[in-house]
C-alpha cells in the first residue's frame, strides 16, 4: 500500500526541474531523479526542463516535458500540430540534421557496446526529403463514443488510443492531408464502427487504400467509398477477412509499381506487400549497397530476405547470377514475376524460412562470392554461421534495427573472422526514432 501511495504521489506531484543528460534510443531525454532513470518525452540532450511524471516502474520512470527552461540549440518548432499527442513521430522538435547525427551515434555506440566492433570507415548518412516522404502506412480507425465521431490516424504516444488528428505531415500529402475527408466518409457509412484500419500504399501514380471491413458492406456504403475514391483519385480495396480476401472495389483495374531508374527497372507489388516506405532513400540505399558490393559480371550473389526483389533485381543487372531467398511465398511470386516483366533471366527465387536449419537446402550448395542480407527487426543471427561457411569475399548487411545488426556484426567479426569495413545510417524514417543502417563486411 505504501508503494502505491508513493507511485500516486509522483504522478500527482508538481513539475520537477532537471537537466537532460542524453537521449535514449527511442528519442526521449534521459535524466536521473534520486538515482533513478527517468525517460522524458519531448526533451533534448543538454536542456534544462520541467517535467511531470506520467508513469512509474520498478527500474525507471517516465515523464513528459512541461516547460523547456533552457532549450538546446538543436530544438526547432515541430511542423505538425499533432506532434505532442501522435505516436507516429517522436523527434520533430529536433532539427533533421541533429536527428540523423544522433542515429549515427546510436549505431556506432551499439556496434561498440553490443558487438564489440568498430567500422574502419563511417559511411556518409543517406538523406532526402524530411516531409511527405512516407508512401506506406497502416492507419487505425475507431469510432469514439465520447467524441461521437470517427478518428483515423496513428496511436497516441505510449497509448492504445488513436490520436485525434486531421492530417499527417510525414505521409505523402495525397493521403496525409486528406485524413479528415477519409474520417468523414467513414462516419457516413452504416458500418462506421466496423472499419478497423486502412492500409496505405502509394506510388508515383496510384494511391491505394485497403479498408479492413469487419462486416460485408451494403451497397450504399460501397457507393460512398467509391465516391470518396472518385473525389480524391484513390484506388480502394476491401478486406473483409484475412489477407487473401483483399479485393479491388474501385476502379476496375489497379497496378502498383515503383521505379528504380538507375537500373531501368519497374517493380510491381500488391498494396499489402512489404515495400520500403521512403522511395527516395530506397533508391539511394540500393545504389550504395551495390557500390559497396562492387559487383561485376563474374559475381554469383546470394540475397537473403529478398522480399519482392528490391535488391535482387538491381544486382542482377550487374552480376552474373543472383539467387534470392525469402520466407513469404507471395513475395517470392512477385519477385519471380518482376524478373520476367523486366526481362531478367539471371535471377532465381526460392521460398525458405531462414530461421530454420539450412544445412541441406539445394540453393545453399551453390558457390556465392558475395552476399546481401536484409532481415526484419529480429536480425539474421540464425543464418550467420551458414553465411560464414559460404566464405563470401564480402557481405552487405542492411538493417532496420541497429541492436540486432550490432549483435550479428559481433558474430561475423569476433567469431567468423570478418572485418567490419564500413557502416552508416540512412534517414528512411525522418522525425522518428527508427534507425536504418548498412554495413560492409570483408573477409580477412
Amino acid at each position: 500500500m505504501a508503494r502505491r501511495r508513493r507511485k500516486s504521489a509522483k504522478l500527482n506531484a508538481d513539475p520537477i526541474v532537471s537537466r537532460i543528460e542524453s537521449l535514449s534510443h527511442d528519442g526521449r531525454g534521459i535524466t536521473h531523479i534520486d538515482d533513478k532513470v527517468v525517460f522524458v518525452d519531448g526533451a533534448l540532450a543538454g536542456e534544462k526542463i520541467s517535467f511531470r511524471y506520467v508513469a512509474t516502474h520498478r527500474n525507471f520512470d517516465e515523464g513528459k516535458v512541461e516547460e523547456v527552461l533552457e532549450p538546446s540549440v538543436d530544438r526547432i518548432e515541430p511542423r505538425c500540430s499533432f506532434h505532442a499527442i501522435c505516436g507516429g513521430c517522436s523527434m520533430q522538435h529536433m532539427s533533421p540534421e541533429k536527428q540523423i547525427h544522433s542515429k549515427q551515434e546510436i549505431l556506432l555506440n551499439l556496434l561498440a557496446r553490443t558487438g564489440q566492433v568498430e567500422p574502419e570507415h563511417i559511411l556518409k548518412p543517406l538523406v532526402a526529403e524530411f516531409w511527405g516522404y512516407r508512401s506506406k502506412a497502416r492507419l487505425g480507425v475507431r469510432f469514439v463514443n465520447k467524441k461521437q465521431r470517427v478518428l483515423v490516424g496513428f496511436r497516441e504516444k505510449h497509448s492504445p488510443f488513436l490520436a485525434d488528428m486531421d492530417r499527417c505531415e510525414v505521409l505523402d500529402p495525397r493521403v496525409g492531408h486528406k485524413i479528415d475527408s477519409i474520417a468523414v466518409c467513414i462516419q457516413s457509412l452504416k458500418a462506421y464502427n466496423k472499419i478497423a484500419q486502412i492500409e496505405v500504399a502509394i506510388t508515383e501514380d496510384v494511391v491505394a487504400l485497403v479498408f479492413r471491413n469487419l462486416v460485408e458492406l451494403e451497397d450504399d456504403d460501397r457507393y460512398k467509398l467509391i465516391e470518396l475514391a472518385r473525389e480524391h483519385q484513390f484506388h480502394i480495396y476491401l478486406q473483409p477477412a484475412g489477407p487473401d480476401s483483399v479485393h479491388l472495389l474501385f476502379p476496375d483495374t489497379s497496378v502498383l509499381r515503383y521505379r528504380l531508374p538507375d537500373f531501368d527497372l519497374s517493380l510491381q507489388f500488391l498494396p499489402t506487400d512489404f515495400t520500403q516506405i521512403n522511395t527516395a532513400i530506397n533508391q539511394q540505399m540500393i545504389r550504395q549497397a551495390l557500390d559497396l558490393l562492387a559487383l561485376n559480371k563474374n559475381d554469383q550473389v546470394l540475397d537473403l530476405f529478398c522480399g519482392l526483389g528490391n535488391f535482387s533485381l538491381p544486382m542482377a543487372t550487374r552480376a552474373a547470377y543472383v539467387v534470392g531467398i525469402e520466407g513469404d511465398a507471395g513475395l517470392i511470386n512477385r519477385a519471380t514475376e518482376n524478373a520476367r516483366l523486366n526481362g531478367i533471366d539471371n535471377a532465381e527465387f526460392h521460398v525458405q524460412d531462414l530461421t530454420h536449419d539450412l544445412a541441406d537446402v539445394h540453393w545453399g550448395q551453390r558457390r556465392y562470392n558475395k552476399i546481401l542480407i536484409d532481415p526484419a527487426r529480429p536480425g539474421a543471427l540464425e543464418v550467420m554461421q551458414t553465411v560464414a561457411e559460404m566464405t563470401p569475399e564480402c557481405i552487405v548487411y542492411v538493417s532496420c534495427n541497429p541492436a540486432t545488426l550490432a549483435r550479428d556484426a559481433g558474430e561475423l567479426v569476433n567469431r567468423f573472422g570478418y572485418v567490419l569495413d564500413s557502416a552508416g545510417v540512412m534517414d528512411m524514417f525522418p522525425h522518428t526514432a527508427h534507425v536504418e543502417s548498412m554495413a560492409l563486411f570483408v573477409r580477412k
